[in-house]
Formats: structure tokens, C-alpha cells, sequence
């Protein structure tokens, strides 16, 4: 059975790794704003790499409570998930405002 000092940690890893996502997502979409969409493509790889790492630490929890085994909900757990969400929200609507960046630098025959 998962203690509240482990589920809370786990809550910290997800805020950690999410946290990091949310930073990378956001320079991403600073270096789409510029055109410099080749930096923009890794930064969007590692914003999925660290929001993977977060969900992942998610499902272990998933699993164990899916098991069987009864959890106690933590704050810093609660702030993970909401960090984990709101993030994995930002990377996506910024995949398609960098998509329209594309389409603007095109149009405005900057590619």
C-alpha cells in the first residue's frame, strides 16, 4: 500500500516533470513567434519526453489504485494532476498555434 509520504512524492515528480514540459512548450512557442521553427521542433520533442515521464509516474498510481489498493489524495498530488492536465492542454494548443505561425511565415513569404 502506497503511504501518503509516497503519493505525495509522486505528486512532486509529476509537478517536476510537468513543470519542465511547460517550460519547453513555452520557449517553443517563443521560437515559433520568431520563425525559428527548427529550434521550435526539439523543443517540442522534449516537452513530450518530460510530459511522458509525468504521465507515467501518473499511471503507476492508476495501476495501484486500479489493483486494488486504497489511496489517500494529497494536495501536492492534486496540484501534480492539475499541473499534469493544464500542461499537456498547453502542448497541444501550441502545436496549433505553431502551425499557424507556419502558415503565417508562408504567407508572408518568409519560409
Amino acid at each position: 500500500m502506497a503511504t501518503k509520504e509516497e503519493i505525495s512524492m509522486t505528486g512532486f515528480k509529476i509537478v517536476a516533470y510537468a513543470g519542465d514540459a511547460k517550460t519547453a512548450v513555452l520557449k517553443a512557442l517563443d521560437k515559433a513567434k520568431n520563425g525559428n521553427f527548427d529550434e521550435t521542433e526539439d523543443l517540442l520533442k522534449e516537452a513530450e519526453a518530460s510530459i511522458n515521464d509525468a504521465h507515467n509516474a501518473q499511471t503507476q498510481l492508476l495501476a495501484a489504485e486500479a489493483g486494488g489498493e486504497d489511496l489517500d489524495m494529497t494536495f501536492i498530488m492534486a496540484h501534480g494532476q492539475d499541473t499534469l492536465m493544464t500542461t499537456m492542454m498547453l502542448i497541444d494548443e501550441t502545436k496549433y498555434l505553431i502551425d499557424l505561425f507556419k502558415r503565417v511565415n508562408k504567407l508572408e513569404g518568409k519560409n
